[in-house]
Protein backbone atom coordinates (compact mmCIF):
# COMPACT_ATOMS: atom_id res chain seq x y z
CA UNK A 1 0.00 0.00 0.00
CA UNK A 2 3.02 2.28 0.98
CA UNK A 3 4.07 2.04 -2.90
CA UNK A 4 0.55 3.03 -4.00
CA UNK A 5 1.06 6.40 -2.37
CA UNK A 6 4.47 6.90 -3.32
CA UNK A 7 3.70 6.62 -7.34
CA UNK A 8 0.45 8.86 -6.80
CA UNK A 9 2.27 12.20 -7.24
CA UNK A 10 3.53 10.46 -10.39
CA UNK A 11 0.51 9.05 -11.58
CA UNK A 12 -1.21 12.60 -11.18
CA UNK A 13 1.28 14.14 -13.23
CA UNK A 14 1.09 11.76 -15.97
CA UNK A 15 -2.28 12.48 -16.68
CA UNK A 16 -2.35 16.41 -15.96
CA UNK A 17 0.48 16.47 -17.93
CA UNK A 18 0.32 14.15 -20.87
CA UNK A 19 -2.89 12.03 -20.82
CA UNK A 20 -5.45 14.96 -20.68
CA UNK A 21 -3.09 17.03 -23.58
CA UNK A 22 -3.14 13.90 -25.63
CA UNK A 23 -7.11 13.01 -25.29
CA UNK A 24 -7.42 16.98 -26.01
CA UNK A 25 -5.20 16.81 -28.88
CA UNK A 26 -6.94 13.49 -30.17
CA UNK A 27 -10.22 15.79 -30.02
CA UNK A 28 -8.82 18.54 -31.94
CA UNK A 29 -7.67 16.13 -34.55
CA UNK A 30 -11.13 14.78 -35.87
CA UNK A 31 -12.56 18.59 -35.94
CA UNK A 32 -11.06 21.82 -38.20
CA UNK A 33 -11.10 24.83 -35.58
CA UNK A 34 -10.94 27.88 -36.70
CA UNK A 35 -9.11 29.69 -33.36
CA UNK A 36 -9.74 33.13 -34.76
CA UNK A 37 -13.77 32.17 -35.21
CA UNK A 38 -13.92 29.52 -32.73
CA UNK A 39 -16.09 27.60 -35.38
CA UNK A 40 -15.93 23.44 -35.12
CA UNK A 41 -16.26 21.54 -38.34
CA UNK A 42 -16.26 17.57 -37.65
CA UNK A 43 -14.37 15.79 -40.38
CA UNK A 44 -13.22 12.74 -39.25
CA UNK A 45 -9.78 11.60 -40.28
CA UNK A 46 -9.48 13.74 -42.76
CA UNK A 47 -6.84 15.63 -40.84
CA UNK A 48 -4.95 12.14 -40.50
CA UNK A 49 -5.20 12.07 -44.49
CA UNK A 50 -3.43 15.55 -44.61
CA UNK A 51 -0.50 14.18 -43.16
CA UNK A 52 0.69 11.69 -45.37
CA UNK A 53 -0.35 13.41 -48.37
CA UNK A 54 1.35 16.84 -47.44
CA UNK A 55 4.78 16.50 -49.04
CA UNK A 56 6.38 18.95 -46.57
CA UNK A 57 4.88 16.72 -43.28
CA UNK A 58 6.81 13.66 -45.16
CA UNK A 59 9.52 15.87 -45.53
CA UNK A 60 9.61 16.27 -41.80
CA UNK A 61 9.25 13.02 -40.56
CA UNK A 62 11.95 11.29 -42.91
CA UNK A 63 14.29 13.84 -41.86
CA UNK A 64 13.59 13.09 -38.07
CA UNK A 65 13.82 9.83 -38.90
CA UNK A 66 17.00 10.13 -40.13
CA UNK A 67 18.16 12.28 -37.87
CA UNK A 68 17.35 9.98 -34.88
CA UNK A 69 18.78 6.86 -36.22
CA UNK A 70 21.97 8.36 -37.63
CA UNK A 71 23.00 9.99 -34.59
CA UNK A 72 22.05 7.14 -32.50
CA UNK A 73 24.35 4.65 -34.55
CA UNK A 74 27.25 7.24 -35.04
CA UNK A 75 27.09 8.65 -31.19
CA UNK A 76 27.46 5.14 -30.19
CA UNK A 77 30.50 3.83 -32.21
CA UNK A 78 32.18 7.14 -31.63
CA UNK A 79 31.56 7.39 -28.13
CA UNK A 80 32.96 3.63 -27.23
CA UNK A 81 36.22 3.45 -28.55
CA UNK A 82 36.79 7.27 -27.02
CA UNK A 83 35.44 6.03 -23.75
CA UNK A 84 38.08 3.31 -23.51
CA UNK A 85 40.86 5.73 -24.82
CA UNK A 86 39.70 8.32 -21.92
CA UNK A 87 39.49 5.90 -19.65
CA UNK A 88 43.30 4.60 -19.91
CA UNK A 89 46.17 6.52 -17.58
CA UNK A 90 47.74 9.35 -19.67
CA UNK A 91 49.21 12.67 -18.61
CA UNK A 92 46.07 15.89 -18.91
CA UNK A 93 43.49 12.37 -18.74
CA UNK A 94 40.92 14.93 -16.78
CA UNK A 95 41.41 17.72 -18.95
CA UNK A 96 40.89 15.85 -21.93
CA UNK A 97 37.35 14.17 -20.32
CA UNK A 98 36.14 17.41 -19.14
CA UNK A 99 36.48 19.46 -22.80
CA UNK A 100 34.75 16.66 -24.44
CA UNK A 101 32.55 16.11 -21.81
CA UNK A 102 31.54 20.81 -22.03
CA UNK A 103 31.24 19.87 -25.86
CA UNK A 104 27.68 19.10 -25.13
CA UNK A 105 26.78 21.40 -22.01
CA UNK A 106 25.48 24.63 -23.94
CA UNK A 107 22.07 24.01 -25.23
CA UNK A 108 21.04 22.88 -28.78
CA UNK A 109 19.47 26.25 -29.58
CA UNK A 110 22.85 28.28 -28.64
CA UNK A 111 24.90 25.40 -30.63
CA UNK A 112 22.56 25.75 -33.31
CA UNK A 113 23.37 29.86 -33.59
CA UNK A 114 26.92 29.33 -33.30
CA UNK A 115 27.47 26.82 -35.65
CA UNK A 116 25.23 28.60 -38.23
CA UNK A 117 28.03 31.23 -38.21
CA UNK A 118 31.25 28.51 -38.51
CA UNK A 119 29.05 27.04 -41.55
CA UNK A 120 28.06 30.90 -43.36
CA UNK A 121 27.32 30.56 -46.74
CA UNK A 122 29.41 32.99 -47.73
CA UNK A 123 33.20 33.47 -48.14
CA UNK A 124 32.79 35.07 -44.58
CA UNK A 125 31.57 31.47 -42.97
CA UNK A 126 34.30 29.74 -40.80
CA UNK A 127 34.37 26.97 -43.03
CA UNK A 128 34.61 28.75 -45.97
CA UNK A 129 37.21 30.89 -45.23
CA UNK A 130 39.28 27.86 -44.17
CA UNK A 131 38.61 26.23 -47.77
CA UNK A 132 39.78 29.36 -49.32
CA UNK A 133 42.98 28.67 -47.80
CA UNK A 134 43.31 26.14 -50.28
CA UNK A 135 41.86 27.82 -53.11
CA UNK A 136 38.20 26.24 -52.59
CA UNK A 137 35.46 28.00 -53.41
CA UNK A 138 32.65 28.92 -50.48
CA UNK A 139 30.38 25.92 -50.26
CA UNK A 140 26.76 26.94 -49.80
CA UNK A 141 26.54 23.93 -46.46
CA UNK A 142 22.82 25.43 -45.40
CA UNK A 143 21.11 26.80 -48.97
CA UNK A 144 21.98 22.78 -50.32
CA UNK A 145 19.19 20.00 -48.75
CA UNK A 146 21.68 17.35 -49.02
CA UNK A 147 24.47 19.18 -47.23
CA UNK A 148 22.13 21.45 -45.07
CA UNK A 149 21.01 17.79 -43.48
CA UNK A 150 25.22 16.57 -43.32
CA UNK A 151 25.32 20.10 -41.37
CA UNK A 152 22.74 19.76 -38.97
CA UNK A 153 23.38 15.76 -38.04
CA UNK A 154 26.96 16.36 -37.61
CA UNK A 155 26.72 19.62 -34.93
CA UNK A 156 24.55 16.98 -32.91
CA UNK A 157 26.88 14.17 -33.13
CA UNK A 158 29.61 16.80 -32.07
CA UNK A 159 27.67 17.90 -29.23
CA UNK A 160 26.83 14.35 -27.88
CA UNK A 161 29.98 12.10 -28.73
CA UNK A 162 31.62 13.49 -25.65
CA UNK A 163 28.37 13.46 -23.05
CA UNK A 164 27.81 9.83 -23.92
CA UNK A 165 31.53 9.06 -23.91
CA UNK A 166 31.41 10.28 -19.99
CA UNK A 167 28.65 7.65 -19.41
CA UNK A 168 30.78 4.99 -20.76
CA UNK A 169 33.70 5.39 -18.66
CA UNK A 170 31.19 5.30 -15.91
CA UNK A 171 30.69 1.89 -16.64
CA UNK A 172 34.17 0.59 -17.92
CA UNK A 173 35.21 1.89 -14.32
CA UNK A 174 32.85 -0.49 -12.85
CA UNK A 175 34.46 -3.39 -15.14
CA UNK A 176 36.89 -5.86 -12.73
CA UNK A 177 40.28 -5.46 -13.85
CA UNK A 178 40.66 -9.39 -13.01
CA UNK A 179 38.89 -10.14 -16.28
CA UNK A 180 41.45 -8.69 -18.45
CA UNK A 181 44.03 -9.86 -16.27
CA UNK A 182 42.79 -13.28 -17.18
CA UNK A 183 42.88 -12.80 -20.96
CA UNK A 184 46.17 -11.09 -21.06
CA UNK A 185 47.50 -14.44 -19.00
CA UNK A 186 45.46 -16.23 -21.82
CA UNK A 187 46.82 -14.21 -24.73
CA UNK A 188 44.12 -11.87 -25.86
CA UNK A 189 45.20 -9.08 -27.88
CA UNK A 190 43.64 -5.74 -27.42
CA UNK A 191 41.26 -6.44 -30.01
CA UNK A 192 39.92 -9.53 -28.68
CA UNK A 193 40.09 -7.79 -25.05
CA UNK A 194 37.73 -5.07 -26.73
CA UNK A 195 34.85 -7.31 -28.68
CA UNK A 196 35.09 -10.30 -25.48
CA UNK A 197 34.75 -8.09 -22.49
CA UNK A 198 34.30 -4.74 -22.82
CA UNK A 199 31.16 -4.28 -25.08
CA UNK A 200 29.36 -7.47 -23.44
CA UNK A 201 30.11 -5.73 -20.01
CA UNK A 202 29.39 -2.69 -21.58
CA UNK A 203 25.78 -4.03 -22.87
CA UNK A 204 23.91 -1.83 -19.79
CA UNK A 205 25.26 1.34 -20.68
CA UNK A 206 24.64 0.98 -24.52
CA UNK A 207 20.74 0.03 -23.49
CA UNK A 208 20.48 3.49 -21.91
CA UNK A 209 22.93 5.82 -24.03
CA UNK A 210 20.65 4.57 -27.44
CA UNK A 211 17.26 4.93 -25.42
CA UNK A 212 18.55 8.42 -24.53
CA UNK A 213 19.86 9.19 -27.89
CA UNK A 214 16.79 7.93 -29.96
CA UNK A 215 14.02 9.77 -28.07
CA UNK A 216 16.12 13.02 -27.91
CA UNK A 217 16.60 12.68 -31.55
CA UNK A 218 12.92 12.18 -32.21
CA UNK A 219 11.91 15.07 -30.51
CA UNK A 220 14.63 17.55 -31.29
CA UNK A 221 13.17 20.78 -32.40
CA UNK A 222 15.85 23.32 -30.86
CA UNK A 223 19.12 22.85 -32.89
CA UNK A 224 17.71 22.16 -36.42
CA UNK A 225 15.24 25.33 -36.17
CA UNK A 226 18.43 27.41 -34.68
CA UNK A 227 20.76 26.04 -37.00
CA UNK A 228 18.78 26.34 -40.64
CA UNK A 229 14.85 27.25 -39.82
CA UNK A 230 14.13 23.51 -41.83
CA UNK A 231 15.43 25.20 -44.80
CA UNK A 232 16.12 24.98 -47.52
CA UNK A 233 12.43 24.11 -48.52
CA UNK A 234 12.00 22.38 -45.61
CA UNK A 235 15.05 19.85 -45.92
CA UNK A 236 15.38 20.21 -42.31
CA UNK A 237 12.22 20.40 -40.90
CA UNK A 238 11.67 18.07 -38.10
CA UNK A 239 8.07 16.51 -36.79
CA UNK A 240 8.01 19.34 -34.15
CA UNK A 241 8.59 22.19 -35.76
CA UNK A 242 5.66 21.13 -38.54
CA UNK A 243 3.63 20.34 -35.24
CA UNK A 244 4.32 23.55 -34.22
CA UNK A 245 4.18 25.25 -37.07
CA UNK A 246 0.93 23.87 -37.84
CA UNK A 247 -0.55 23.69 -34.37
CA UNK A 248 0.41 27.44 -32.95
CA UNK A 249 1.49 29.12 -36.44
CA UNK A 250 -2.07 28.44 -38.19
CA UNK A 251 -5.52 29.44 -37.91
CA UNK A 252 -6.34 25.69 -37.91
CA UNK A 253 -4.55 23.79 -35.17
CA UNK A 254 -6.05 20.30 -36.31
CA UNK A 255 -3.59 19.46 -38.37
CA UNK A 256 -0.95 20.01 -35.62
CA UNK A 257 -2.82 18.21 -33.27
CA UNK A 258 -3.12 15.22 -35.34
CA UNK A 259 0.46 14.87 -36.06
CA UNK A 260 1.15 15.00 -32.24
CA UNK A 261 -1.08 11.72 -31.88
CA UNK A 262 0.57 10.10 -34.83
CA UNK A 263 3.88 11.33 -33.96
CA UNK A 264 3.56 10.08 -30.35
CA UNK A 265 2.07 6.76 -31.53
CA UNK A 266 5.46 6.35 -33.95
CA UNK A 267 7.60 7.46 -31.16
CA UNK A 268 5.85 4.50 -28.88
CA UNK A 269 6.28 2.04 -31.49
CA UNK A 270 10.01 2.76 -31.98
CA UNK A 271 11.13 3.03 -28.67
CA UNK A 272 9.38 -0.29 -27.84
CA UNK A 273 11.03 -1.96 -30.46
CA UNK A 274 14.14 -0.63 -28.99
CA UNK A 275 13.44 -1.47 -25.80
CA UNK A 276 12.95 -5.49 -26.93
CA UNK A 277 15.96 -5.77 -28.83
CA UNK A 278 17.52 -3.83 -25.66
CA UNK A 279 15.98 -6.87 -23.39
CA UNK A 280 16.92 -9.79 -25.71
CA UNK A 281 20.81 -8.40 -26.09
CA UNK A 282 21.06 -8.20 -22.43
CA UNK A 283 20.10 -11.28 -21.97
CA UNK A 284 22.42 -12.86 -24.44
CA UNK A 285 25.56 -11.17 -22.56
CA UNK A 286 23.41 -11.56 -18.79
Amino acid sequence: MTSVWFLLPILVIFVVLIFIPLAQSFVFSLFNINIYSGEWTYVGLQNYETIFTDTQMLKGISFTLLFAFSTTIIVTVLAIPLAVQLNKKFFGRTVARSLFFFLGVPSQAILGLVWQQIFYNGASGGVNNILSWFGIAPIPWLANSGTAKFVVIFVAIWAAVGWHATLYIAYLQAIPADLYESAMVDGASPLQQFFHITLPQLVPAIVVSTFLLMTSGLKIFDLPYTLTRGAPAGATQTVTQSIIDNGLGSANLSVGAAMSIVFTVACLVIVALQMLVANLVSRRYA
